[in-house]
């Protein structure tokens, strides 16, 4: 049984009133500390530079931010150039004035984008142009001659021009990647906000649940709040009611919710400062009591969910993790969501955690450090079933164990 005065203090209308909670962070701190973290993960591996031109990541090493979808979609139309000393960041035509007075940016070109979109019949030229453009950089920057350079998401044609200027070309992943598993203290409190912030919005939806709504209809509710929230957005659709909470990744729909069903939500919301706020709640929309079978759905979810929560702890292995993780029973195997947990930062991140039926197959070893953020995911619905419940939990993991950075309540008629 939930802790009643818990669930009072934390119940979710009481959650509508609550302040923001971004004041006093030293955002130039978390700056510096990201993009030196990006530096010593390259330094690392020996990469002289990496260009950047996924959005978020361009977030995560400078701070600057513009038109994230569009730009993450379209590459390379701005990028940035990392090195051991300096930053270039070559922003979208028009917008060079965006990232004025970041500490974290040396200096800020026009970007040239090299892709069919903006050059149509010409785009190899273009993208060749783009390239040499590069190569002249990295003489500039590194010397003459060969270096070992770090590429992310770009067209091929972009990627294999820059090959063909003689460079050897590295995945730039797993330096970022490895750079933002680490969090610092000012980097929590920039989660900790976040997920205040998304924890207002889900409160805002669950106060205006009712039968009649559509998928649609309440699933605007959350987003109004996140952007009102100074969310940037929400990467999902998670929203789903009745028989379409089973199986799990179907989209809000038209579909009208309908009395005493099921309601499911991944908020998967990137939220203020940039930062993701990840948990998971299923409601029940009355005005009758929860079924039996609701009930013990949601019981099931909560129990894998507190059990894996256990077993999180600095120097746990992800293997040991997973020999160690919530037996799902046979009924629900088939529909299990398809990890155990993740990393979470700026976005969903390394490392994935599997179940133990799928290590095997898709696991990999690492372990479990102080100040990585991770979330704890749990999908109970049967083959054969009606309904579901997804349920999930964001925690720091401290020197300790964990720290719960998602506190909205679970929904206490669903735990009897």
């Amino acid at each position: 049984m939930p802790d009643e005065a818990l669930l009072r203090e934390r119940s979710w209308p009481a959650l509508l009133d609550s302040a923001p909670e971004s004041l006093g962070i030293d955002l130039a701190a978390v700056r510096r500390y990201r993009l030196g973290r990006v530096r010593e993960q390259i330094a690392a591996r020996d990469i002289g530079a990496v260009i950047l031109s996924d959005a978020v990541n361009v977030r995560y090493a400078t701070g600057s931010r513009n038109m994230q979808v569009f730009t993450s979609r379209n590459a390379p139309s701005r990028y940035l150039v990392v090195t051991a000393d300096r930053s270039i960041l070559y922003e979208f035509t028009g917008c060079e004035h965006l990232a004025a007075g970041l500490e974290t940016i040396d200096e800020v070109r026009p970007a040239t984008t090299a892709s069919f979109v903006a050059a149509g019949p010409g785009s190899g030229d273009r993208e060749r142009r783009w390239a040499a453009e590069m190569s002249s950089l990295f003489a500039d920057l590194l010397g003459p001659g060969t270096h070992t350079i770090g590429v992310e998401r770009m067209n091929v044609g972009a990627a294999l021009a820059l090959a063909a200027t003689g460079h050897r070309l590295v995945d730039a992943q797993e330096p970022v990647e490895m750079a933002r598993t680490i969090k610092s203290p000012e980097e929590v409190e920039c989660i900790r906000a976040s997920v205040r912030m998304t924890e207002r919005a889900v409160a805002a939806m669950r106060d205006a649940l009712t039968p009649g709504l559509t998928e649609n209809e309440l699933w605007a509710v959350l987003h109004h709040a996140v952007i009102a929230g100074n969310g940037d957005y929400c990467e999902t659709r998670l929203l789903n009611s009745g028989p379409r909470t089973n199986p799990w990744f179907q989209e809000a729909s038209s579909r009208t919710i309908r009395p005493n069903e099921l309601v499911a939500l991944d908020t998967d919301v990137v939220g203020c400062h940039g930062y993701y706020a990840d948990f998971s709640r299923t409601f029940h929309v009355g005005p009758d009591e929860p079924t039996a079978e609701q009930r013990l759905l949601y019981r099931l979810a909560h129990e894998q969910v507190e059990h894996n929560l256990e077993l999180i702890g600095p120097g746990v292995t992800f293997r040991e993790y997973a020999e160690r993780a919530w037996n799902i029973p046979a009924p629900y195997r088939r529909n299990r969501y398809y990890l155990s947990a993740h990393g979470c930062g700026m976005t969903g991140e390394y490392p994935y955690l599997y179940h133990r039926a799928d290590f095997g197959d898709a696991g990999y070893d690492g372990v479990i450090e102080p100040g990585m953020t991770l979330c704890v995911e749990s999908y109970v619905g049967a083959d054969d079933g009606v309904e579901g419940v997804k349920l999930e939990q964001q925690v720091l993991v401290t020197g300790t164990g964990t720290e719960l950075l998602s506190e909205f309540p679970f929904e206490s008629s669903l735990l009897v």
